[in-house]
């Protein structure tokens, strides 16, 4: 008897665990984010495949330096073939130190050809307010290649674009929000329910006396009050937030790309009771061309001559029945078993939710 008890337990599924989602992946803190930077630069070094005499400023750039070191040189008396113009980006994490190494990354900004094995000159990266927060320089990495030769070329991937890994240094930290009493998570998806669900496993964890300290403010807010043990530990307190577990809630959504015919789902998503019918409709017309060729001797000339023939071929409909409840997964099963492909997949759900059958969002990307 122990024994079949024993085989009964292992046989027998039990309850599928909750997914659960720590608040770190769900929301951020307000105030703690990144910070975009620009600015405007030289890469030098280029094997010809740099910017061409169209580019004016190019030439003008490399003058302004140069002037700048004590060498004073015409623009117009410039070759620009092995340097180019770029755009230089990068993102400031928060709270980077001064010191920290961040990546760039590197644009043409003129008709070069390649970056490929080019060296991006001491370059300032300014903040939107103006003020210089980096400074980035060093070789530029494109991840491809641009060959011609005898009239044949072959492009790898994009050169015009690279990337110089931890090649900015940061000289000014960016403007970020010092930790208060209050503290403010920003969901990255706004939902009432999640939002909800934030402030209840907070309030779990740290109300006291039956007071909460935490409560969602709209779909997108959740205000924590920092316990008053936590006063001298705001990141601490931080932390312990962040690491706690909840059961995200979401949309039911079909997203659907017609340019590659994928279609990505949610277990979320119901069908009501629905019958669906589908067929094909094909018509095809050919044309062909005979020589219609006169008699030996007769006065008549060759012509061509078109013959057309149109043939329409409707495939016998494949009908589907859903019951009540219906899930997603049944639907694509049922529709894969009689033969239809992503392309009728799609067409089926957007006839679906026409009829109000889909209880779910659709997004066509």
């Amino acid at each position: 008897m122990h024994w079949l008890l024993m085989l009964t337990l292992m046989i027998e599924p039990g309850p599928k665990p909750k997914l659960t989602t720590r608040i770190k992946e769900l929301a951020s803190v307000e105030g703690v984010r990144d910070n975009q930077l620009i600015g405007y630069g030289i890469v030098v070094g280029l094997a010809g495949t740099g910017d061409r005499r169209q580019t004016v400023f190019s030439a003008q750039s490399l003058s302004n330096m140069l002037e700048r070191m004590g060498i004073s040189v015409p623009p117009t008396s410039l070759r620009v073939a092995n340097m180019a113009a770029v755009i230089v980006t990068a993102t400031l994490p928060p709270f980077a130190q001064t010191g920290t190494r961040i990546d760039v990354t590197a644009a043409s900004a003129g008709d070069a050809s390649n970056l490929q094995g080019g060296l991006l000159l001491l370059t300032p990266l300014k903040g939107p307010d103006g003020q210089v927060y980096a400074v980035a320089q060093g070789p530029v990495g494109t991840g491809g290649f641009a060959a011609k030769g005898s009239g044949t070329s072959q492009t790898v991937n994009h050169p015009t674009v690279g990337r110089i890994a931890e090649g900015a240094l940061v000289e000014r930290m960016a403007p970020s929000v010092a930790p208060t009493s209050v503290l403010k998570l920003q969901l990255r998806r706004a939902d009432f329910t999640t939002a909800a669900r934030i402030a209840q496993a907070v309030n779990a964890r740290f109300a006291s006396g039956g007071k909460p300290v935490a409560r969602a403010e709209n779909s997108a807010l959740v205000a924590i009050q920092m316990p008053a043990s936590y006063s001298q530990q705001p990141i601490e307190f931080m932390a312990e937030v962040e690491g706690l577990s909840l059961e995200a809630d979401r949309v039911a959504k079909v997203v659907i790309n017609e340019r590659t015919g994928t279609i990505v789902m949610g277990k979320e998503v119901r069908i009501t009771p629905i019958a669906v019918f589908h067929g094909n409709l094909s018509v095809e017309i050919q044309t062909t061309l005979v020589v219609s060729q006169p008699a030996p001797l007769s006065a008549g000339q060759t012509t061509v001559v078109p013959q057309v023939a149109v043939a329409a071929k409707e495939e016998r409909a494949r009908n589907v029945v859903l019951k009540d409840g219906a899930t997603v997964e049944e639907l694509v099963r049922a529709l894969t078993s009689i033969g239809s492909t992503p392309r009728d997949i799609i067409s089926i759900l957007q006839a679906l939710r026409a009829a109000g059958a889909l209880q779910a969002e659709m997004e066509i990307i």
